[in-house]
């Protein structure tokens, strides 16, 4: 069971994310984008939309930090132990709770909201449900592992993030994630499951980067030739030429 769920359904859930975003951009291009609803409501999206977008940002780069770089080199640049957790629970707190609320704000805004509502897909109700679990059990692991201390201290760095890594380099240990907290374990899964759903949800506009705007020539505006028929109207009567 161990080798099931953290070697075989981890290298599943990728492979669907990588081949399910292959699928998606050759046979649905028109539907690659955030079918946006912003016609329908701003005011409540003024505020949701940057709060979540910069709050699951900032989660997204904590993620990168705490999965991704080894804790032999943040203390080779001389960043002790307590400095690396300190930081990782004050930001990462505030992230979660800014994507948090941004989230229960975009949520209230598309169930109230009756075209937004009318314009939500089964998919868009999945992902939402998917994406806030994730968000939520990060939120539990952070506040009562971290902060609160419930059910003894556990260091992430030395278990979930040399199996997370370990997926990249085909270095496996499933016995990490056996030893880790049920509140990590479930996090972990549900996100596979988030990277395997991904591709075909709205949440593919992630990497689409306009990146042509930079390169684009200038889009040239000009008036309007009057010799082309396009004058202004006059009032009145205009006086007609005896001649035509």
């Amino acid at each position: 069971m161990s080798t099931l769920l953290w070697v075989v359904y981890p290298y599943v859930c990728l492979a669907v994310f990588v081949l399910g975003h292959v699928w998606r951009y050759r046979y649905d291009q028109f539907g690659w984008t955030t079918r946006s609803s912003q016609l329908y409501e701003r005011r409540l999206l003024r505020w949701a939309s940057p709060m979540f977008h910069v709050g699951i940002l900032a989660v997204f780069l904590g993620h990168v930090m705490g999965l991704g770089v080894p804790e032999s080199w943040t203390r080779a640049v001389g960043m002790s132990e307590e400095v690396y957790h300190a930081l990782a629970i004050s930001i990462g707190t505030i992230a979660g709770v800014c994507t948090v609320l941004g989230m229960i704000l975009l949520i209230y805004r598309r169930r109230t909201v009756g075209p937004v509502f009318s314009a939500t897909t089964r998919m868009d109700k999945a992902m939402y449900l998917v994406l806030a679990v994730v968000i939520v059990l990060g939120m539990w692991n952070t506040i009562a592992g971290s902060i609160l201390n419930l059910g003894g201290a556990y260091d992430y760095r030395e278990g979930v993030s040399v199996w997370f890594r370990g997926i990249f380099r085909f270095d496996l240990h499933p016995e990490l994630m056996v030893d880790a907290p049920l509140g990590f374990q479930l996090h972990g899964l549900v996100a596979m499951f988030l990277f395997a759903l991904w591709p075909f949800t709205r949440l593919v506009h992630v990497f689409s980067v306009p990146l042509g705007y930079l390169v684009r020539p200038y889009v040239v505006y000009r008036a309007r030739d009057q010799r082309l028929g396009s004058r202004a109207p006059r009032r009145g009567w205009e006086r007609v030429d005896a001649r035509r």
